[in-house]
Formats: C-alpha cells, structure tokens, sequence
C-alpha cells in the first residue's frame, strides 16, 4: 500500500520522533527528543559554562579591571620617591579606598612599646667641629651684622627620672659662619618607656632660610617651581632637613607653594608658612597668619598641639581619627612635631613610642609657645644635619635619631613626601 507523505499522522519511520510508550502522551516524547538533541549536540541544557554571554562579559570586565589595577600598583612601586615595597603598597591602598583593610593588617601586626630598660644607644652624641671663630661676638664678616649668641639653651630635664649621661644636653650639629645654628640634644618622654628617645633640634632663624619642597606623590606633580629633592648644584650651605606632614588628603587642609595649591587652604589649621626672606611661621591660618605677597609655602595639618605655651585638653580626644591613622590604632607610635618659641627659633621633635600629649609636652619642655604634630609611624620619620668636611658642595647627611628608619641621604633623591629643607643665610 502507498503511504502518503501529506498526512498529518506521526511518521514512525523517522527516529526523531518518538511518541514515547503506550500512555505517556506526547509530552513524555517531547521531553525525550529534547534530551537525545542535547547529548548529541551539546544543546542549551548543557551548554559550557564558558560559553555562556554573561560568562565572557564579565570575564572581560574583570581582566580589564585587573590591568587597571595591575598597571596602578606597578606604578605606585617604581614610581620616584623612596620608600620599601610595603610602605608603597600600604600608601596605594589607603589612596583607593582600602584604608580600613591597611589599619587591620597593621593593627594585627602591632607591638604595644616595651615598659622599662634603656635606651640602645647613648645620649651623649656626637657634635659636629666647631667652626671657625665659634666663640667669636663680634660682626660677622660674612654679612657684617652682629653675631648671634654662641650661648647654648639651657639644658632640658628629662621625663624619665634619673638623667642619664648626655640627656637633655645640647651639642652643636651645624655652624654658620662660625656660629653655632642649629642644637641638638636626647630626651625620654616617659617613665614607664624609658628605654624610647626622643630627637629634639633648634634652629636659629638669623642664620638659617626655610624651604619647603614636594614630594613626587605628595602633593605630586605640580607647577611647583622647585625639586623634590636636593640636587646636585643646590647642595652649598644645606644644614637640615626634616620631614612635614600627613598624607595632604588627611591633613585636614591644604599645600601651597610657588603660586600652586593642592587641596584648599583651611582657616583654623594648624599651619607652617614660609616666607619670602627664608623666615617660616607656626601657627593658626586665618587667625594667626595670613597669605601675603610674601608667602611662599604654606602647609597645613590638623590643629595646634600647643597654643600660648599650653598644651591644649584636646591632644587627649580622637587620637585616631584626629591625630592620624596610627598602627593599629595605637596610640604610642613614632610621631614628629614642629614649634617655635618666644624668640623665632624653629624646634622639630622625633620619635618612637609617643602618644600625641607627650609629643606636645617635648615641644612646651623645649620652648615652644606654638606647635603642631607632622607625621607619624616609622617610615617618614626623619631629621639629618649636615657637614662640608672639605666637600662644601655635596656635604655629608648625619641623622639625629640613630634609630630612624630612613637613611641619612633619603633627601638626596627623589622623594615621594613634602619636606622642609634648611640652608645656612
């Protein structure tokens, strides 16, 4: 018999169609057909995973996303500017939002400073040689004004109890035209971390000019005028350097120099200003100073730790959050700070295991009637003097603090922080 091919009945005759068995209708057959199409051709049901257009898109966002970041944190450690692989990486972090996460990782890392013992090293010092006619009063031949006095400060009494040899004794660490500049002495803050010292210098503003410089990273490039460095040819008459302050995103104000500005100038933060004449300034911006056509740097961090020669109630408050993002929150870290006393002389204080009174209460022991914190934790530390020995034009770095972790020539190349650079008038 002929079988028509017009018919609407199942073609049993062709394998794909299966009605299924006796009683099962033809959804059961249905379903069948589909699972024999996708096992011979990898059908929707089964399809890899890779495959899939969500999988691609996303895959290609996220490799994208790893160049980006890949490409960043590359830059962040070759970049110029000095610092360890860690220290740039904890910078990195903390610039794209993973702050928290740095804090965490440092806070388990933390060790609280040691009670008791003493320090590793003494406090006599070295001084450096005295300079020709140091013990001269009369007219400078230099400049013909009269000579400042050779008469060192009076010595410090230390925190700790007991002096110990040296302790809070000044010794000369640089000279201008045979007259002592810049002192320099030891002091413990505290009785119960007596084994931690802490770094102080004075400077005389009649015989020195400030100079405030960039960092690479901080404030970055800019039309700043100047180098973030001491280069070779600028290094005649160099006598100190000394690091300045916060991250300027978390300094609670602003960076200016040369006409360039990096954040905003705030009224009522603690600010160091430099002028025109090589003279700087502490105090409170738009209070105590003001920008003039004499104004050539100004930086700003936080508020005044010490005001009128008082250490202010509020050094105790929101150490963490007000006074910067410590090691795990903890509150005795390496800190420096910067004041000026009655008479216009500079003071810097460094050094480990201080909480942010016993910083302000170093700078008021010393003279200070104003002052304010710089930065704090080990990695930026730093104050260097230094001394020609023959070589006037490339004169050799000394640290103050033996401790500090950044070598006595970290200004000698390109710096990823803001610092202070100080040269002989």
């Amino acid at each position: 018999m002929h079988r028509s091919v017009t018919g609407s009945g199942p073609d049993t005759n062709r394998p794909d169609r299966d009605p299924g068995p006796p009683g099962r209708g033809p959804v059961r057959g249905i379903l069948s057909r589909l699972r024999r199409s996708g096992s011979r051709r990898g059908g929707p049901g089964r399809r890899r995973l890779r495959d899939r257009l969500w999988v691609r898109i996303t895959a290609a966002a996220l490799t994208a996303f790893l160049l980006v970041v890949a490409w960043s944190v590359g830059h962040a450690l070759t970049v110029p500017g000095g610092g360890s692989v860690s220290e740039r990486l904890s910078e990195w972090a903390r610039d794209h939002w993973l702050g928290p996460l740095v804090t965490f990782g440092e806070w388990l890392s933390y060790n609280p400073p040691k009670a008791g013992g003493k320090p590793s090293f003494a406090l006599t010092g070295p001084s450096a040689p005295p300079g020709p006619s140091a013990t001269a009063t009369g007219p400078s031949a230099a400049s013909g004004r009269p000579r400042p006095s050779v008469t060192p400060p009076p010595p410090l009494k230390t925190f700790a109890g007991r002096p110990l040899p040296g302790e809070g004794q000044w010794r000369v660490l640089a000279t201008v035209h045979g007259v002592p500049a810049i002192y320099g002495t030891y002091l413990r803050a505290s009785r119960v971390y007596s084994s931690y010292v802490a770094g102080i210098a004075t400077m005389n503003q009649s015989l020195l000019r400030f100079q405030l410089r960039p960092g690479t990273e901080d404030p970055g490039p800019g039309a700043w005028k100047t180098q973030p460095y001491i280069t070779p040819g600028t290094r005649r008459g160099l006598e100190a350097t000394f690091n300045s302050g916060f991250k300027i995103s978390s300094s609670g104000g602003g960076f200016y120099l040369n006409g360039a500005t990096r954040g905003t100038l705030t009224r009522g933060e603690a600010s160091e200003v430099y002028y025109r004449n090589g003279r700087i300034a502490i105090g409170v911006w738009g209070r105590d100073l003001h920008m003039t056509r004499d104004v050539v740097g100004v930086r700003q961090n936080l508020r005044p730790i010490v005001e009128d020669g008082k250490v202010p109630g509020s050094v105790d408050n929101n150490v963490t959050t007000q006074w910067g993002a410590t090691l795990g929150g903890g509150y005795y870290v390496w800190r420096s700070g910067i004041g000026v006393t009655r008479d216009g002389h500079i003071l810097f204080v460094y050094g480990a295991a201080l909480n942010v009174r016993e910083l302000a209460e170093l700078l008021k022991r010393a003279g200070a009637v104003t002052a304010m914190e710089l930065d704090i934790n080990p990695d930026w530390m730093s104050y260097e003097s230094y001394r020609s020995a023959g070589h006037p034009n490339n004169p050799t770095p000394h640290n103050l603090l033996p401790d500090q972790m950044q070598p006595a020539n970290r200004y000698y190349s390109p710096s990823g922080r803001d610092f202070t650079a100080v040269y002989a008038r």
